[in-house]
């Protein structure tokens, strides 16, 4: 039969693909291991070449990096304040990322979460302060689990694309805000330039060593999320449904209610995650409170392999990256762009050899077998 076909298709003049991407078996850990070894080298040279092309020598400019997220304890608080939401925002996208349901809407849900926390913090302020903000914590998780609902409904409902629906759904949340600002919750006092106000002391996180509370709120997630999924039966559902759906509905489950219930939890992590942003760090709402770590979050459970542990290493990971390339644009002068360009190279190529770890390419050999 394979003869036939292979003449079939040599009278036919159609031939196999140039290249195809097949999926490789589990890799064995210390091949694994090396292959990421080889991906940090590898995106630490490509980084040097477009440093020594900006006229910096690369060794100063990757110490500077290093350097700057741990001279000082401001510092070090700073980098542990952009590791937070990452690493929440990362556990959240685990959720949905597990069960093969692309939630590209991080990003949205966690403005969501924060739009939804911010009346209590401006109405509200005059509780006492750890209900106030409980409140905002519980309105956080509601307003993010229920803007990431919607793509959830029409995914079971109608089978739409939650990778473009979450992602537009991003850009709804973002002028929420500008509507809010510029209506509603403007404040008063700043006549020329509009704003939300600053939140009251009973609305802003608790500090432990000189950082919110945030921090602590995340290593307890790591945990319980990894104790979800592994440890218990709806993490068990979650992991059948993202194998197949077909085995999922054989075994009896509700394929549509665990994707709503799923979902409904994803994005209420990432409202969590607003919260936090807004009351620990931001102490008001403004169109920047996401800041594009949505969308980085989706890199980092990729890269971690939805492994919550791994999630909590590789968020400290982009947080230094992130806050040393900052001191590094002060030290040498150079501009934000170049150093978000540092940053896309070095990704580029831990991403691309995250690739190879997982597929690999096979090439049409001569007579198009």
């Amino acid at each position: 039969m394979a003869e036939k076909m292979h003449a079939a298709q040599r009278r036919s003049g159609s031939r196999q693909p140039l290249v195809r991407v097949i999926k490789k078996n589990n890799m064995p850990l210390y091949q694994s291991t090396l292959l990421r070894v080889g991906a940090f080298i590898t995106a630490l040279i490509a980084g040097g070449l477009f440093i020594l092309c900006l006229g910096e020598n690369p060794l100063s400019v990757y110490g500077t990096i290093l350097n700057g997220a741990f001279r000082s304890s401001i510092a070090m608080q700073g980098t542990v304040k952009i590791a937070v939401p990452l690493l929440i925002c990362s556990l959240g996208l685990t959720f949905a990322f597990k069960m093969n349901f692309w939630n590209i809407g991080a990003e949205g849900q966690l403005i969501m979460g924060a739009i939804f926390a911010t009346p209590i913090a401006l109405y509200l302020d005059q509780l006492p302060r750890p209900l106030v903000l409980l409140l905002m914590m519980v309105a956080g998780m509601i307003g993010g689990g229920l803007w990431a609902l919607i793509p959830a409904i029409f995914k079971v409902r109608f089978g739409t694309n939650e990778t473009l629906f979450t992602l537009m759904l991003n850009y709804i949340a973002q002028y929420m805000i500008m509507y809010f600002r510029e209506g509603p919750w403007r404040d008063p006092n700043s006549p020329a330039f509009p704003q939300i106000k600053r939140f009251a002391q009973s609305a802003r996180l608790y500090e432990v060593l000189g950082v919110h509370i945030g921090w602590i709120i995340a290593i307890l997630l790591v945990v319980l999320v990894y104790i979800y999924l592994n440890k218990t039966k709806q993490g068990y559902e979650i992991s059948v449904v993202g194998e197949s759906q077909a085995t999922a509905r054989y075994a009896g489950m509700s394929v549509g209610k665990i994707v709503i219930r799923t979902m409904f939890i994803s994005g209420a992590i990432c409202g969590l995650a607003g919260m936090i942003q807004i009351a620990g760090a931001d102490y008001t709402l403004s169109d920047t409170v996401a800041g594009g770590v949505g969308f980085t979050a989706i890199i980092i459970a990729w890269v971690s392999r939805l492994n919550p542990f791994v999630i909590a290493l590789v968020s400290a990971l982009f947080a230094i990256l992130e806050k040393g390339c900052s001191v590094m644009q002060s030290t040498f002068g150079i501009s934000t762009t170049a150093s978000d360009v540092l940053q896309g190279v070095i990704l580029f190529f831990i991403l691309g050899f995250e690739f190879f770890t997982r597929y690999a390419l096979v090439f049409r050999k001569r007579g198009g077998k």
